[in-house]
């Protein structure tokens, strides 16, 4: 997807969250937005690129329990088209632990991606497990982002996702 295309698709995205955490506030409905700050030194058993450094939001769509979308942004990392070996997931462990990836993310080819992933959609949830997106937006500080290129095959930037100000009690 091409760099201008992926920013509209984020900004759209960013848009409509905006509008569903409005509306949330009328219905009394809960909108959890996650936050992750993505560097090289939050790799844990292998050497992340020293120059990389991004940042991810996670969030979900209010009243579909089952889908979480994402816009991650990296820079000073080689980036590369996902079929050479490009690619990003959010990861179940906690700060300072290593995971097996729960969510396949787009990898940020031009150093920006952003989707939303519904359970039971083919690849998306690789253990196939009933309720995955309430437990990453509900325990946020169980799960990371890593961005894996062809030069740090095992991560080149990683970031714990935690909960931000902008998970509003509506």
């Amino acid at each position: 997807m091409k760099s201008s295309s992926v920013k509209t698709l984020m900004a759209a995205t960013l848009t409509c969250a905006a509008m569903g955490v409005s509306s949330a506030a009328m219905a009394g409905h809960t909108n959890h937005v996650l936050t992750t700050q993505l560097s090289a030194k939050e790799m844990v058993g292998s050497k992340g690129d020293p120059n990389g450094k991004g940042h991810g939001h996670v969030f979900g769509v209010d009243g579909d329990p089952t889908t979480l979308c994402y816009i991650l942004q990296v820079k000073g990392i080689q980036t590369v088209p996902v079929g050479e070996g490009m690619a990003a997931h959010i990861h179940e462990a906690g700060k300072g632990m290593n995971g097996a990836p729960i969510a396949m993310l787009a990898g940020p080819e031009d150093g920006d991606a952003a989707d939303c992933l519904t359970e039971g959609e083919k690849g998306k949830f690789p253990t196939g497990e009933s309720g995955i997106v309430k437990r990453i937006l509900e325990n946020p500080s169980d799960f990371y982002i890593n961005v894996h290129n062809p030069e740090y095959p095992d991560g080149a930037v990683r970031g714990q996702l935690m909960g931000a100000d902008q998970k509003h009690k509506m």
